[in-house]
């Protein structure tokens, strides 16, 4: 893998009432205010799914199952540093214990048809896009 490349894991929760969690970027982040999918860097060694389980326990408080992480989509951004951020988009539907946001961090449960209410980073905004066509138009079919 190159230096240069950024791996950053994502994912979609989804509640029985077919709701996704959007989680608000903390202030002093980059892209501090703007809401994204929860996840985060995969550290060396790590899987994406293992990097996903992690970040989903130190964020959330959660326990998603491994074997319950399904692949979706992912983002591909240049990044203003000249690297490059690779983002793959998980889907959860199961889950262990309750959500809450060890960060202090705001959530929120929408409908994908409400995404565009919610401003994005630049990386999410084309997950948010497949996954609003994706499951809006599985539930209308």
């Amino acid at each position: 893998m190159s230096s240069n490349l950024l791996l950053v894991v994502a994912c979609a929760l989804v509640d029985p009432d077919g709701r996704v969690l959007l989680a608000q970027r903390p202030t002093g982040k980059q892209h501090a205010g703007l809401w994204e999918f929860p996840g985060g860097k995969v550290e060396p060694g790590e899987t994406p799914e293992q990097a996903l389980v992690r970040e989903l326990r130190e964020e959330l408080g959660i326990e998603p199952c491994e074997q319950c992480l399904q692949p979706f989509a992912f983002a591909s951004e240049p990044l203003e540093s000249g690297g490059h951020l690779l983002m793959p988009l998980f889907v959860c539907r199961r889950w262990d214990g309750f959500i809450h946001p060890a960060e202090g961090q705001k959530i929120v449960w929408t409908r994908p048809d409400q995404f565009r209410e919610y401003p994005m980073p630049p990386a999410d905004k084309p997950l948010a896009a497949e996954l609003r066509d994706r499951l809006v138009g599985a539930r209308v079919g």
